[in-house]
C-alpha cells in the first residue's frame, strides 16, 4: 500500500536537505570505496525473507488481543553469512520480530547443524524487540488472554518461521563471495532512560533545553560488506533502544524498520540490518505516533550515515567463536501456596500463570531453580569483539564490556531467547520493573532473579573473550 506520513512542512523540507547532504557524502564515500584492493581476505553472504504475517497472528508485546488491520511496510528476517580465510563460518540473524523464545530458536538450531553443519556457537539470531510484528510459540504465554484459535494460529506461524529461517541460513551461505568488512561509529539522541525519566515530563524538559538523566547508550556502531569492485552491499548496525514507539495494530518494523528503509532507500541494492544493543530500559520519547516513529528511524539513519561518511576501519580476516550457556539463579522458586493465592489474583497476567503452573505441578513436574542464559563471543579479525546476550540486557552492560573491552566493541542483547529482563547489579537493587518482581510475565517459576546474575554473565564473558583472544587459527 502507499502510505504517506503526516508530517509538517518544515520536517519534510529538513529531511529533503539531510537527504541531498547526505546523497553528496554517500557519492563520496562510494568514490572511496572504489579504491578499495580488490584482494579481500573474507566471504560474505546475505539473504532476506518477508516475515509479514498473512494470517490474524496477535502483534506481540502489550499483553492485549492486537490483530493486524493494516501493514504500513513489509517486516523481514535477515542473514549475513560470514566466512574468513582459514574457512571458518559465522551466520547472524536479524529480524522485526518482537521476541524469539528458545522452544523455537533451538528448533533452528537443531536442524541448521543437521542441513549445513553449524555448531551452536556459530549463529546467533537476533530480533529486534519490534512491538507492531507477530507473536511466536510460546514467547510471553500467559501475558495474552487465552484463545486457543489464536494459539493455533501463533504455532502455524512459528512452524513456518523455522522453515523460512533454515532455508534463509542456507541462502546466505550459497551467495558467500569475496569482500571486506569494515566498522565504524555514529551517534543518535532519541533513546530515553525510562527508569529515570517520566514519559510524560520529556518533552517539556526537552523543549526547556534541560539535560535527561540516567545512564544511555547514544552510540550507533556499523559494519559494511564491501564487494571487491567497491560496491556497498551490506550495512549492520546497532542502537539501544525499545521499537515501542507504537501501539496500535498495524504491521511495522517501528524505528528500527524505517532506519532500514531509508538507509536501503539511500543505497540502491543495499541490505541493511538492523541489532538491537541493550535497551531493556530505553524507550523512544515522546512516542506513540507514526511521525514520531518516522522521525527516528530518520533519526538512526542518519547516524549511520555519519559513520559511513567517516573513514571507516577495516576488519583483518579472522573469525573466532565461543559460546556456552550460564545457568541464571532465581531468587526463590515460587511455591504451591504461593501458586494457589495468586491464581485467585485480579491481575489476569498474574492468575493465567499461576494456574498453568498449577497443572504442571498436579501433573507432577518439578520447577529447575535456574534458567540457561545464552551468551556468544565472537572475534572477527584484531579489530573487532560482538558479546551476544539473551533476552533484554539494560544499558549497563553494553556500557561496562565496552568499557572493559575496548574500542570496536559490540554489545547485542536480545539474542536467541527473550527470556525476560536482564537486569544489572544497579537496576536489580533498584528494583522498578526491569528489576523487580515480575518474572512471571514471562513464565518463569520464579518472581525475581537472584541479585548476583551480573557476576554470573560477566564472568562467562571474560572467559570467553580471554578464549577467543588466545585461541590459536
Amino acid at each position: 500500500m502507499n502510505w504517506v506520513p503526516k508530517a509538517g512542512l518544515f520536517y519534510h523540507f529538513s529531511r529533503l536537505i539531510c537527504l541531498q547532504m547526505s546523497l553528496l557524502a554517500i557519492s563520496l564515500c562510494g568514490f572511496a570505496q572504489s579504491k578499495v584492493d580488490a584482494a579481500t581476505n573474507w566471504k560474505a553472504g546475505i539473504a532476506r525473507q518477508v516475515i509479514t504475517p498473512e494470517t490474524a497472528v496477535w502483534l506481540a508485546g502489550y499483553g492485549s488481543e492486537r490483530a493486524p488491520e493494516e501493514t504500513l511496510h513489509d517486516i523481514w528476517m535477515k542473514a549475513l553469512a560470514l566466512e574468513d580465510n582459514q574457512g571458518n563460518r559465522a551466520v547472524l540473524i536479524t529480524s522485526d520480530f518482537q521476541g524469539v523464545p528458545k522452544s523455537m530458536s533451538d528448533r533452528v538450531f537443531a536442524k541448521i547443524k543437521t542441513k549445513y553443519g553449524l555448531e551452536r556457537k556459530q549463529v546467533m539470531f537476533t530480533f529486534s524487540h519490534n512491538h507492531c510484528g507477530p507473536r511466536l510459540g510460546d514467547d510471553l504465554y500467559d501475558y495474552y488472554p487465552v484463545d486457543l484459535a489464536q494459539v493455533k494460529l501463533v504455532n502455524e506461524y512459528t512452524d513456518l518461521m523455522v522453515i523460512k529461517t533454515v532455508e534463509l541460513i542456507g541462502r546466505a551461505i550459497k551467495n558467500l563471495a569475496p569482500a571486506s568488512l569494515q566498522m565504524g561509529t555514529g551517534h543518535s539522541t532519541f533513546a530515553v532512560n525510562r527508569r529515570n525519566n517520566r514519559e510524560a515530563d520529556v518533552p517539556a524538559i526537552r523543549k526547556a533545553g534541560k539535560e535527561l538523566v540516567g545512564p544511555v547508550d547514544h552510540s550507533v556502531p556499523v559494519m559494511t560488506v564491501i564487494r571487491p569492485d567497491g560496491k556497498l552491499d551490506a550495512v549492520l548496525f546497532g542502537y539501544a533502544c525499545h521499537p515501542t514507539t507504537l501501539s496500535f495494530k498495524k504491521v511495522c518494523g517501528d524505528y528500527p524498520g524505517f532506519a532500514q528503509l531509508e538507509i536501503e532507500k539511500n543505497h540502491p541494492g543495499v541490505t541493511a540490518m538492523f541489532v538491537n544493543t541493550c535497551g531493556g530500559d530505553q524507550n523512544p520519547l515522546p512516542r506513540r505516533t507514526v511521525e514520531l516513529c518516522e522521525k527516528y528511524g530518520h533519526m538512526l539513519a542518519v547516524g549511520v550515515e555519519e559513520a559511513l561518511q567517516k573513514p571507516l576501519k577495516p576488519i583483518s580476516s579472522g573469525l573466532k567463536m565461543e559460546f556456552e550457556y550460564v545457568e541464571l539463579p532465581y531468587q526463590k522458586v515460587v511455591t504451591r501456596k504461593e501458586l494457589e493465592v495468586d491464581s485467585k489474583s485480579s491481575n489476569a497476567i498474574l492468575k493465567r500463570w499461576a494456574v498453568r503452573l498449577l497443572k504442571k505441578l498436579d501433573q507432577g513436574e518439578t520447577f529447575a531453580p535456574s534458567y540457561p542464559y545464552p551468551i556468544h563471543v565472537w572475534k572477527l579479525g584484531n579489530e573487532m569483539l560482538m558479546i551476544g546476550m539473551g533476552a533484554e540486557t539494560v544499558v549497563d552492560y553494553a556500557l561496562r564490556f565496552k568499557r572493559e573491552f575496548g574500542p570496536g566493541t559490540w554489545v547485542c542483547g536480545y539474542a536467541d531467547d527473550m527470556i525476560s529482563y536482564i537486569p544489572s547489579k544497579r537496576v536489580w537493587l533498584e528494583g522498578g520493573y526491569e528489576g523487580g518482581a515480575r518474572l512471571y510475565e514471562y513464565g518463569r517459576p520464579a518472581y525475581r532473579w537472584a541479585g548476583d546474575m551480573e557476576d554470573i554473565i560477566s564472568t562467562s564473558v571474560h572467559k570467553m573473550v580471554k578464549q577467543v583472544d588466545h585461541k590459536k587459527d
